[in-house]
């Protein structure tokens, strides 16, 4: 095989379509635009226009706000974190960090960090290292002889 001797399949490009070039190639003239009006000129928008009438977006009140800075966190509980020490895929005592739980399966990607919360019971103790944590979450953990450390302050309003 040779570069000069490369070709597309059968079928797999189309020639453009040649507008305006006579009438016998059916579309001249007014190359399928139609007659007149503000559609058949260059550059013309009419998307969301209704004819003079005041249009919806404007019609409709504006609601709510959708902040930039808004967090978003992968929710761990602790009982999920017991399950995970029952099956076998964390050992007891296990230090467990924000990438520990990925690797485990216990929270997804992306989002801005892990946050645990205290639902269920836990009784093995963990130390774990996460974004944050309810205070629930906390005492339940520090009861059985665990350890949780908050790696990044979450303040209600950002400065």
């Amino acid at each position: 095989m040779r570069l000069n001797e490369i070709s597309d399949n059968e079928g797999a490009t189309k020639n453009r379509k040649r507008v305006g070039r006579g009438a016998g190639s059916g579309t001249g003239k007014t190359s399928g635009r139609g007659h007149k009006g503000q559609k058949s000129r260059a550059g013309a928008t009419i998307n969301g226009f209704e004819g003079g009438q005041m249009p919806i977006y404007r019609r409709l009140p504006k609601r709510g706000f959708k902040n930039p800075f808004r967090k978003q966190f992968c929710v761990v509980n602790i009982d999920d974190i017991q399950k995970a020490i029952d099956s076998g895929k964390i050992k007891a005592g296990a230090e467990l960090d924000e990438k520990a739980l990925r690797e485990f399966g216990l929270v997804g990607k992306g989002r801005t960090g892990i946050r645990v919360l205290g639902r269920g019971e836990i009784s093995v103790a963990v130390n774990l290292s996460v974004t944050g944590a309810s205070k629930t979450a906390i005492s339940a953990i520090e009861k059985v002889g665990g350890k949780v450390t908050i790696t990044a302050k979450l303040d209600k309003n950002l400065d």
